[in-house]
């Protein structure tokens, strides 16, 4: 069985220039295609919840209901598409022979798009059967999560680790194994599924019982061989790697050295890196074609070659594709260098004060983050039991003190014996947590308050008193408001829609620049140009969380974020002053160094969730 899948991978790079061109054009193919048709699906279903954007735990809502559900089906069939017409059109030149990539490439891809409805079809069947299977298996992971992991805040449990996270680990765990071996019991199955649809002309719904039956007792042997046909990509892969980060680190980038020259190495090294990504991509895929193709025996032995008139319009398209990712890159280019040219306007932001170097949400960290010169200080903010207002990020206090009580039933007076400063240091056990007045008096005519109005389904009034007590004091032009709860961002506009608020988001699909409010703040993993620029362009500002390295810094405000919410505000603050006095090129090595892996060491953060 390794000799079959070494021969598959021998095979797919004799056939390299076959298979490389070939892959490349149908995946610029499936950008100027199937790309705009998932967004525009994106999009529709979006819309259906009346909102342009759904964020975190709306989404999970609105895919719970049955529009979202249907929408989510027809999104996720839509991907699949994707990956299975780059497979399908690899497998159909195979099946082909042709020695030519442009024959076999446009006569594969004519078969292909003569299918197209039928492979959909093999896809929304394909996700609908993987939904159904996975579906009770999912239920039995939330009731353990549910039965292990809800007395406390879910930040205790991902910080500490204790007996209920391990049991709960162990379990979900093991209800993972066993809807993975369900999977691979039935994937192996209907290996042959897409072969029959593509190449047999069968029906998506009779495909997959039609694969099982050929499958039969062939199973064992193809998990085997997908096993090893998976470990060998990922061998090269991370040998690829190593070659790419071991000349990355031979790049002289040391002071006093020439930074342009690091500037073309890099790109080179980069550009390397990249062309054998995609000739490993090109190999992998086409090495797979052939360990399938091993155990397929078509009824149909000669396979459907399209005629000559109809190959060329697949051809045209897919030049036409490339010509629109070439004026698209050169585009993009140039956005970058504008990027990188334009002078910086991220304001810093010290997440919960200055994390880094002080307990969280403490009037030390407070103190700490204006000290080192933040433009904005961001809390959290809770209703105690008697209804005053608390800094405080969890619904409980057993991260910080180990102490079961939730916010909700706490009174002022309990909060003030609990010691939330000695888990980050003895000389902070006099910190204790402190109240939104506090803050703010400290903040007064030194720098501004992002307020984070945490929700956990025990709020009062929350947004009336704290409209109250900044009005009591004066500070309406120097705080922010923000949530993850849209409907509490919409209810701080109506209550007063003077005040800078936004919305915040760990995740989100559809377009948030058409969100109420004058900022988002969206998780670094979010960030794009394209998500930058829409937000802008709405007139709104962006701010990314949290961003502790230096590097990673430099690449946000490169690319134009409106602001730095980060731990480290004395660190963010420096890596702004030494881009001030950094060239383009300068600015632009260090937004690669940070594209391609490269990272400062600094201290992982306990927490950086918003």
């Amino acid at each position: 069985m390794f000799q079959a899948v070494t021969h598959a991978y021998a095979e797919a790079w004799a056939r390299r220039w076959v298979f490389v061109p070939i892959y490349v054009a149908v995946r610029l193919l499936l950008v100027a295609l199937i790309a705009p048709g998932v967004a525009v699906a994106v999009n529709l279903a979006v819309s259906l919840s009346d909102q342009t954007a759904l964020t975190d735990q709306d989404i999970a809502m609105f895919l719970l209901s049955p529009a979202g559900f249907i929408a989510g089906v027809a999104v996720l069939s839509l991907f699949l598409l994707a990956e299975v017409f780059v497979f399908s059109v690899m497998a159909g030149s195979l099946r082909m022979g042709e020695g030519d990539p442009w024959r076999a490439g446009g006569a594969a891809l004519a078969l292909n798009l003569s299918r197209f409805p039928a492979l959909f079809g093999f896809a929304v069947r394909f996700i609908l059967r993987v939904l159904l299977l996975a579906l009770p298996f999912v239920a039995i992971a939330g009731l353990i999560a549910w039965w292990t992991l809800t007395e406390y805040d879910i930040n205790y449990y991902l910080t500490f680790h204790p007996p209920a996270f391990q049991v709960a680990v162990v379990l979900i765990g093991l209800v993972g194994l066993a809807l993975a071996w369900v999977l691979i019991r039935r994937l192996s199955g209907w290996a042959l599924a897409l072969h029959l649809v593509l190449f047999e002309g069968a029906s998506p719904r009779g495909a997959f019982a039609k694969s099982e039956q050929k499958m039969e007792g062939k199973r064992g042997r193809l998990k085997i061989e997908l096993a090893l046909w998976l470990g060998m990509r990922l061998v090269i892969a991370a040998l690829i790697a190593a070659m790419a980060s071991l000349l990355f680190a031979l790049v002289p980038v040391q002071e006093g050295g020439s930074l342009r020259l690091a500037l073309i190495l890099s790109l080179i090294i980069a550009g390397l890196w990249s062309l054998a990504g995609l000739v490993l991509a090109a190999t992998a895929l086409g090495a797979l074609a052939v360990v399938l193709d091993a155990f397929f025996e078509a009824e149909t032995k000669e396979v459907p070659h399209p005629e000559p008139r109809r190959v060329r319009v697949p051809v045209l398209v897919t030049v036409a594709a490339a010509l629109a990712a070439l004026g698209i890159g050169l585009w993009f280019g140039q956005s970058l260098l504008e990027r990188v040219q334009a002078p910086d306007h991220a304001e810093v932001i010290g997440h919960r004060g200055a994390a880094a170097l002080r307990p969280e949400n403490t009037m030390a960290s407070v103190l700490k983050a204006i000290e080192d010169g933040a433009d904005w200080v961001e809390i959290d903010v809770q209703e105690t039991a008697d209804d005053v207002i608390i800094v405080a990020h969890d619904s409980d206090f057993m991260k910080l003190a180990g102490v079961n009580l939730k916010v909700w039933d706490a009174t002022i007076q309990d909060v003030a014996d609990i010691d939330i400063g000695s888990w980050f240091g003895p000389e902070y056990a006099a910190e204790r947590t402190p109240t939104l007045r506090e803050v703010l008096e400290a903040a007064r005519g030194k720098s501004k308050v992002l307020i984070e109005l945490k929700y956990y389904g025990h709020d009062v009034d929350l947004e009336n008193r704290v409209i109250h007590l900044v009005e009591e004091l004066g500070m309406q032009g120097d705080i922010a408001t923000m949530s993850l709860k849209y409907p509490a961002v919409q209810k701080m506009k109506k209550l007063r829609p003077d005040w800078r608020s936004g919305v915040l988001a760990a995740t989100a699909v559809g377009d948030l620049s058409g969100l109420e409010g004058e900022f988002v703040a969206v998780n670094a993993g979010m960030v794009t140009p394209g998500l930058i620029r829409k937000v802008q362009d709405a007139g709104k500002d962006i701010y990314v969380w949290t961003v502790n390295d230096p590097l990673q810094m430099s690449r946000m405000a490169s690319m134009g974020v409106d602001g730095l919410i980060t731990d480290r505000p004395a660190m963010a603050n420096e890596v702004l002053r030494v881009r001030a006095e950094m060239g383009p090129g300068e600015r632009l090595l260090l937004w690669l160094a940070t594209t391609f892996g490269l990272q400062v060491d600094t201290e992982a953060m306990r927490d950086e969730s918003p």
